[in-house]
């Protein structure tokens, strides 16, 4: 599931928050969509939803769940992913500031 062949081995990775729109798919930024397909990985928080927006821009990147039922577990996978040298972009359909974004915690 996790695309391991971008990984640095110099320092850790970057996490990149990406806003993505509810309706209209054309509202996504440029920068937005380089991030998605340049990460190693996607965390979304609804991949059903995410799938069809990198579908649609034909983004390949792997995904993995992060959501509030799997948040704490999830948010130590991620940044231990993160430590690694791994660049992976939170991809949330929903406002951001309602998300309780753990990773920030740790």
């Amino acid at each position: 599931m996790d695309n391991e062949k971008n990984v640095k081995k110099d320092g850790p990775g970057m996490l990149y928050l990406c806003a993505t729109p509810i309706g209209n798919l054309e509202d996504i930024t440029y920068r937005v969509l380089r991030v998605l397909s340049e990460a190693d990985l996607i965390a979304a928080e609804d991949t059903r939803n995410s799938q069809k927006l990198l579908n649609h821009f034909d983004i390949h990147t792997p995904m993995t769940s992060y959501h509030e039922y799997n948040n704490v577990e999830k948010a130590r996978v991620l940044v231990e992913k993160l430590k690694s040298g791994m660049n992976i972009a939170f991809m949330n359909l929903i406002s951001m500031i309602r998300q309780r974004f753990l990773l920030i915690k740790y």
